[in-house]
């Protein structure tokens, strides 16, 4: 038996489906390995196909299997076509070798032309490229030739990452305060001091894949083997990593192979005159809501495609792991749209796409034989059983889930809901919605809560006050409210929702506003896609207070060692006063919600003996408060079962209490 029904009993029923996942996988892997040696071996497709620098000659490869001829054409040939002829080997290759030290040369523009089975001609970016560029005064897009002879000066070799993840997701464009778009080089040396001195250890990099269309966030992927020319040169994005690796930062790239952008010409679609080279013949082939192209993950080709894009990625730029985007759209043949995963028969049915889950679990193995220490996260709402096991216990071998669920909970509450009606007890078993032996990134508000026609979590609880009320000494209720609850929220969702914990740059401090790319709707403006770095530096405005509460909370969860309890420990829980304590690493964190009642002799039930001494206080001057809450030793009384700590714990404030060791006497 497998260990996932094992820690999950309730799926025995499933048995047969699971032994079908994993017979899937083994039978898979067996094929792509047929002739011996390992994923890590078989992931080569980047070193095969492309263009690179040969002994006195440049090498072009591609595979296009439908095509009837392929061409070159570009700079090197003044664009003449239909270009430099191709030549067809085996299993649908194509090979041009070109003469010449010079035949090529770095920065040297093409395009692929083909001759589809019609005969009709269309040109394309070649798959495998490594950077593609935007002509400025046509606005149409070329791939552009690295040579692959030049070497970066690595520093990192000895670099490992601490182990638990306080994740800092970034947008390399949108990191700057001018209205433009930012560079991997301000990136590295503006904001990743930031994010070092927020106590972050962990960047998630989004929107680093080559994307035609820079309002898409980066999700609609065209060349899946080149860093995104928005920000810069190849070269730039490995100074960014190699400088977070010398500042003790682990860099996470959000990779998307969960759909592909539809272009033609850009993109992978129709590259070899058909439309089901790399994807699923349409209409499966077609995303229904995003519009996107979907990947054939039963066929070879592609999975050595994707697979060798992962490798790329951890090798060439020294990447750390991934967080997997659109893991549900996957998952399923309708893509999760509308469905309800309110019972186990819906992860385990027709509508399962095993070959994307068997995908799932090679990427997960092939990861961890490139960079053992690598870190996988998985973008999953469905709560697919095992997504976080091991691949020998049934599982699909991910690291992380992102607790998709705590983000929407806290929406539904502060925009559907009095406080004075605010759940204690579905607070809290949300927090704990968690699969047995599964880990779960916890957060309050990701990029999605930040899009334009959403709205930040800061920006929800105070709307319209933040743009006139945000002055120190500006005291209304909206705005107590809000620096009061937003400081609650974040830290019980730290303190009780998973074992690793993420926030969207800027939202620490409570960034106003939301997040709109420039587009034909707003008129190509970049004012809403930056951040605002100079409300949380000045001192006047209370940014600052909730950017130094963020930090130290942060600071004081990786000092404790949060995450290595894997689930706190409730003490106490009272509906109608709005309290929830709990204890987790030897920290009693309790929290009272209620918006006007304060408890000058609340007595919490706790494990420890001896005393408790106040870590942190959201009442804290420092942090907007008003100081009411001691910091000092609370002893402990009672024996056994009836030990008790008592404290004044305000309305609207939460405290976090470490526990002493045992005094004498007590």
């Amino acid at each position: 038996m497998y260990r996932i029904i094992q820690l999950n009993p309730q799926l025995a029923p499933f048995t047969g489906d699971i032994d079908l996942r994993m017979a899937c996988y083994h039978s898979t892997r067996g094929r792509l390995l047929s002739g011996g040696g390992t994923l890590y071996d078989f992931a080569n497709a980047h070193a095969y196909y492309g263009i690179f620098h040969g002994e006195n000659c440049w090498i072009y490869r591609e595979w296009a299997p439908g095509a009837k001829q392929l061409w070159l054409t570009g700079d090197f040939n003044n664009w003449e076509m239909p270009g430099v002829a191709m030549t067809r080997l085996e299993r649908g290759n194509w090979e041009l070798v070109l003469e010449g030290e010079d035949a090529l040369f770095e920065g040297c523009r093409v395009r692929t032309v083909v001759e589809e089975a019609d005969g009709n001609r269309s040109e394309h970016i070649p798959a495998y490229i490594r950077r593609a560029v935007r002509d400025d005064e046509n606005m149409q897009w070329n791939g552009q030739v690295v040579d692959t002879r030049k070497t970066f000066h690595w520093t990192d070799a000895n670099f490992r990452p601490e182990r638990e993840m306080y994740i800092y997701e970034a947008h390399v464009g949108m990191a700057q305060e001018e209205p433009r778009i930012g560079t991997y080089t301000e990136f590295a040396d503006k904001t990743l001091p930031r994010i070092k001195q927020a106590g972050y250890n962990t960047i998630q990099l989004m929107a680093i894949m080559q994307h035609p269309y820079y309002g898409s966030f980066g999700y609609q992927v065209s060349s899946f083997f080149a860093a995104s020319s928005w920000f810069g040169q190849p070269e730039e994005l490995k100074y960014l990593v190699n400088k977070a690796h010398g500042m003790g930062l682990r860099v996470l790239l959000d990779v998307v192979h969960s759909h592909a952008a539809p272009n033609t010409v850009e993109g992978l679609n129709r590259f070899d005159g058909t439309d089901y080279q790399y994807f699923h013949r349409s209409p499966r082939g077609d995303h229904p809501a995003w519009g996107t192209k979907c990947f054939n993950y039963g066929k070879d080709e592609v999975i050595h495609f994707l697979l060798s894009n992962l490798k790329f990625w951890l090798e060439e730029y020294h990447f750390d792991g991934f967080r997997f985007d659109g893991v549900t759209s996957m998952l399923y043949h309708d893509h999760a749209l509308g469905t309800d995963f309110n019972d186990n028969h819906r992860y385990f049915s027709m509508n399962t796409d095993v070959e994307a889950v068997t995908y799932l679990q090679l990427a997960n193995e092939l990861i961890r034989q490139v960079k053992p220490w690598a870190v996988t996260i998985a973008e999953d709402m469905s709560g697919m059983p095992g997504m976080c096991l091991p691949i020998s216990d049934g599982g699909i071998g991910f690291d992380y889930r992102l607790g998709m669920g705590l983000p929407d909970m806290w929406i539904r509450m502060v925009k559907e809901q009095r406080d004075e009606d605010w759940s204690m007890g579905k607070m809290w078993g949300e927090m704990c919605l968690r699969r047995p032996g599964e880990d779960t990134v916890a957060y309050v508000e990701s990029h999605d809560q930040a899009l334009v026609g959403d709205k930040t979590m800061m920006f929800r609880l105070a709307d319209a006050a933040m743009y006139t009320e945000m002055e120190k000494n500006c005291h209304t209720p909206v705005i107590d409210r809000a620096v009061a609850l937003h400081k609650m929220i974040r830290l019980f969702t730290l303190g009780s929702g998973g074992e690793s914990y993420l926030n969207f740059m800027g939202n620490e401090f409570g960034h106003p506003e939301w997040i709109d790319f420039p587009r034909d709707g707003n008129g190509w403006s970049f004012h809403y896609c930056r951040r605002q770095w100079s409300l949380r530096d000045n001192s006047s405005l209370k940014y600052q207070w909730l950017g130094e509460f963020d930090e130290d909370m942060v600071k004081l969860a990786k000092r404790r060692s949060l995450f290595s309890q894997h689930f706190g420990d409730l003490c106490l829980l009272d509906e109608e006063r709005k309290l929830i304590a709990f204890q987790r690493k030897g920290m009693l964190f309790a929290f009272n919600f209620h918006p006007s009642q304060s408890y000058p002799d609340l007595t919490i039930p706790v494990y420890g003996t001896g005393a408790y001494t106040v870590e942190l206080s959201t009442d804290d001057e420092r942090y907007g408060g008003q100081n009411r809450i001691a910091h000092m030793d609370y002893p402990v009384t009672g024996e056994g079962d009836g030990r008790h700590v008592q404290l004044y714990l305000p309305a609207r404030t939460a405290v976090v209490l470490r526990e002493c060791r045992s005094r004498k006497g007590n």
